[in-house]
């Protein structure tokens, strides 16, 4: 696959003009859903490939099967540029569109997920933040309209240590070891900093926080004083769009060893790695779902889509990282809408009817069989209580121009990070005055 144009604007330059794939609202038997990304700017080549891959999922639905029990999908893309203001300013104007309103809502930003799920609850839209988001709306006694669902970043990041806790010989060896956190300096980037902080305390190894300006283009100061000062022995890379590959760069000018620096899987991609050229050899980083293009769901979008010349993206782009991770948003997403329908009825559904089904989600290795993705995602449960589901994590090393699973499936520390939730939620429901929900 040729990633080497990705970084660039134009990628889709002209994808973000407002569109419904074709498809009216006039009719009541459509379930609309809400297309929000960025398909221009430093962020482009991600954000292109999660609106362009959830769109070719809805597309592959009503294509093969009708849509969800005979209602079709319908959407409408809205472009953010990744900015938090133009993020609230989509769901307000997308929030009523379609016979039931808005269905639920992907921010695709941590600042974004701030920004709109307290009125997402007022409204009852789901707010799904797969892998990103809130922390703290893990705990779906106090945000039941948040679900930071499969895993989130504080779990994600106890798999990362056990990680480099295995690669040193046992968790016992982390002590005394030092650990550079280089970090977005977003919501999203210091959403870690608790649990890096908790964990160094329990391990024995010490922390140091470096966040990068945005968009993340100049890191040179940083990484002298990582090369030649810090010294640490293992780096997290916890960054987004051009910031990646320009710390690869950076890591290999001071000689900083890749095998040692461990992304967060927004780091973790092909747009990540490819413009960095040899300076990613050898770079980890974690993953929630497997690239490639054998599983049966990908190739139904082939057939169903892109070879009836519909694809919303250039055909090399499938089976990357971000384009799968689209597609699993996708999925997450419709059966999230099937399940609703399970329960009230074949018929499109509203926010609140879908909030309620994701409660009983359960993504199970039989389900996750009869929708194609076997070995492309891992299982995990939600229930009104717990809105992560405690998925595992996967680690993947950059190696000969691909991307090679390295590990099994890393059980998160929830013994760990449910009482850091579970704290994280009393807070803000103290100071929100809220009484949390009984979910038992």
């Amino acid at each position: 696959m040729n990633f080497r144009t990705l970084a660039l604007p134009v990628i889709a330059a002209t994808a973000f003009a407002v569109s419904t794939g074709g498809q009216a609202f006039a009719q009541a038997k459509e379930q609309f859903m809400p297309i929000n990304a960025y398909w221009t700017g430093p962020y482009a080549a991600g954000g292109s490939a999660f609106g362009g891959g959830m769109i070719d999922y809805f597309k592959m639905l009503n294509e093969r099967d009708g849509g969800i029990n005979g209602v079709k999908l319908t959407w409408e893309k809205c472009e953010t540029g990744y900015k938090t203001d133009r993020i609230v300013e989509c769901y307000e104007r997308l929030k009523k569109n379609g016979p039931t309103g808005m269905t639920l809502f992907h921010p695709m930003s941590t600042g974004g997920t701030y920004a709109v799920f307290e009125r997402a609850e007022k409204d009852q839209i789901p707010v799904i933040t797969l892998g990103y988001g809130n922390t703290a709306g893990s705990d779906g006694r106090v945000f039941p309209y948040l679900f930071p669902a499969l895993t989130n970043y504080w779990s994600q990041n106890t798999a990362k240590i056990r990680f480099i806790g295995s690669q040193e010989g046992g968790m016992d060896k982390l002590k005394g070891k030092k650990i550079a956190n280089v970090h977005h300096d977003s919501a999203y980037g210091k959403e870690t900093i608790p649990i890096l902080e908790a964990q160094a305390e329990k391990y024995g190894f010490e922390v140091k926080h470096y966040p990068v300006v945005h968009p993340g283009l100049d890191q040179k100061a940083i990484w002298l004083q990582i090369g030649r000062q810090y010294k640490p022995d293992w780096i997290i890379l916890r960054g987004w769009g051009v910031m990646n590959p320009t710390a690869l760069k950076e890591a290999a000018r001071v000689n900083f060893p890749r095998d040692k620096m461990v992304g967060v899987w927004w780091s973790g991609a092909e747009e990540d790695t490819v413009p960095a050229g040899p300076a990613a050899e050898g770079y980890i980083a974690a993953g929630f779902h497997a690239s490639g293009t054998e599983f049966p769901v990908i190739q139904d979008i082939i057939k169903h889509v892109y070879d009836k010349g519909n694809g919303e993206l250039p055909r090399e782009r499938l089976g990357s990282i971000y384009y799968n991770r689209a597609v699993v948003w996708g999925m997450v997403s419709a059966e999230a809408v099937r399940q609703a329908q399970d329960m009230v009825g074949k018929r499109p559904v509203t926010g609140a009817e879908v909030q309620k089904a994701l409660e009983t989600l359960d993504m199970n290795a039989q389900r996750i069989e009869g929708l194609g993705a076997t070995g492309l995602m891992p299982t995990f449960k939600l229930t009104c209580a717990d809105h992560e589901g405690g998925a595992a994590v996967k680690f993947q090393q950059w190696k000969g121009g691909k991307w090679v699973q390295i590990s099994d499936w890393i059980e998160t520390d929830q013994s760990m990070v449910r009482p850091m939730v579970e704290a994280a939620a009393a807070k803000y429901a103290k100071e929100k005055n809220i009484t949390p929900r009984s979910c038992s």
